[in-house]
């Protein structure tokens, strides 16, 4: 079942989540923090309800909302507007109240691309993509509105690669190609940037790995899982055994967060708040 999670302008006391949602508690340890009078709940609706709920958002005067698949999508419709990047990338997973309108945003990209800046810039930079998914294409389509110069997308399906390539190359200024990951894959030599963005080592199944030469991991590239659950999946303890610099899914989660709240309320949220948040789950 999907899940939208809504924003209320609602007054009294904060309480205590009452489950271990990671949004839910990264989001609510946020306000507490910064003392915000906003509430972050779960909602599950399918595509067929969907636009009964965001009418009733409407109707509730809620200035905004997240939306997880299916509704990612589905939610589009039933919107006033659709921001550059979630045009590009086809789905919207935050939605803000501006001037009476609901515009949809995409903050999985951006959340991704806020903390990869923490270390570099993808200006100019040559990067492997791993998977064809949404997080690869929100993400991919941001580093190329951002200024990277050729990502190589690496997918086991060809369908789904070969249309994330196109979008890319069609859309924006990166150089984008197709790699079929059916045998063990060599990281290039002039690769500087590596991201898992599959969900090969995700929480239960934290012992898979991703099928890729781990010695062609040169010291000192940047190497980034989207994976929140383990924090610290294979691929990323293997990068750093071999000196790379490396980047886990917490902080693209967090910075998720961050914008969001800045979409909704104007307020820069406190990334540690979330970070701490969120590792007190996943430890």
């Amino acid at each position: 079942m999907s899940e939208l999670h809504f924003l209320s302008q609602l007054t009294g006391c904060f309480a205590e989540p009452v489950d271990e949602n990671p949004s839910v508690v990264m989001m609510e340890a946020a306000y507490r923090h910064h003392s915000l009078n906003i509430r972050y709940i779960n909602i599950e609706a399918g595509p067929e309800k969907l636009g009964e709920v965001v009418a009733g958002a409407r109707a509730m005067g809620w200035i905004g909302f997240n939306c997880s698949i299916p509704n990612k999508v589905a939610v589009i419709e039933h919107l006033d507007g659709i921001g550059i990047s979630a045009d590009l990338i086809g789905a919207v997973n935050c939605v803000v109240l501006r001037d009476g309108q609901f515009i949809g945003e995409n903050t999985d990209g951006k959340g991704f691309l806020k903390s990869l800046e923490t270390v570099v810039s993808p200006v100019n930079k040559s990067i492997v993509l791993f998977g064809a998914g949404g997080a690869a294409r929100a993400i991919g389509v941001e580093l190329a509105l951002a200024g990277a110069t050729k990502i190589l997308v690496v997918n086991r399906d060809k369908n789904r690669g070969e249309t994330l390539v196109d979008l890319l190359n069609s859309k924006t200024k990166v150089i984008a190609e197709f790699i079929k990951w059916d045998s063990k894959y060599t990281i290039p030599d002039d690769v500087e940037i590596v991201i898992n963005s599959t969900s090969i080592g995700l929480f239960p199944a934290i012992d898979a790995k991703l099928n890729i030469d781990f010695d062609s991991l040169r010291a000192g590239i940047i190497v980034a899982d989207v994976i929140p659950n383990p924090p610290k999946t294979n691929l990323l303890r293997e990068a750093e055994s071999r000196g790379c610099i490396t980047l886990d899914g917490l902080g693209m989660l967090v910075n998720q967060g961050v914008i969001g709240i800045k979409y909704w309320t104007g307020v820069e949220a406190e990334p540690s708040v979330m970070r701490t948040a969120l590792e007190e789950i996943f430890a």
